[in-house]
């Protein structure tokens, strides 16, 4: 048991879905971009592959739509995430998470770990009021393996100078839990904590 009262030594905290309520625009933003080019991409498929790179994504829609060949990934990955950013009013944060992260500052070291690109990851804990909050955010781009592999996990809790086992993770997702579970870290899901109307599986 930590001074802070939790069984953990350190906390690791998803960001989508889990501190941001950004889900369903994260959706809205893949569905308009990818089917501008030619991709479909059903509402329950994005929420099972929730904590995969968009990048990643779009390579395996296309590749399973028969359309890699003439695909830009890269194009379609930051189209995306520009759509995302010029959406971002519609993100709000959820209360619940933010307040144990606000709760255990300073008592806890607090790590970010998301399948979220760097910038975009920074806006959303910038447009939620947690700027500067945590010890170390890592995100895909600063891993070669995501979701459900623990690597993303692994390496937060190695930024924070604390052992897997010490740390508890904050996740909505099952590829996130999944993830939680390889790195031998506990887990919290939160999706019982979001607000009411707000959460869409």
């Amino acid at each position: 048991m930590s001074d802070a009262g939790l069984p953990a030594d350190g906390l690791i905290f998803d960001c989508d879905g889990t501190l941001a309520d950004s889900m369903p625009v994260h959706y809205l933003a893949s569905k308009a971009v990818f089917a501008a080019h030619g991709l479909d991409f059903p509402e329950t498929r994005f929420y099972e592959l929730a904590g995969v790179p968009t990048r990643e994504i779009v390579a395996l829609l296309a590749g399973e739509q028969r359309k890699h060949l003439d695909t830009d990934v890269d194009r379609i990955t930051r189209e995306k995430e520009d759509w995302f950013l010029a959406h971002l009013d519609l993100v709000e944060p959820i209360p619940w998470a933010v307040e144990q992260a606000r709760i255990y500052k300073g008592k806890l070291p607090l790590a970010v770990a998301s399948g979220g690109v760097r910038w975009v990851v920074e806006a959303q804990l910038a447009r939620i009021g947690l700027t500067g909050h945590f010890d170390a955010i890592v995100t895909s781009d600063q891993v070669e393996r995501h979701k459900p592999d623990p690597q993303i996990f692994l390496e937060a809790a190695k930024r924070l100078g604390v052992a897997p086992e010490k740390c508890l993770v904050f996740e909505d997702g099952e590829l996130g839990f999944e993830a939680a579970r390889r790195a031998g870290m506990p887990w919290i899901d939160v999706r019982p904590h979001h607000p009411a109307g707000r959460w869409r599986k």
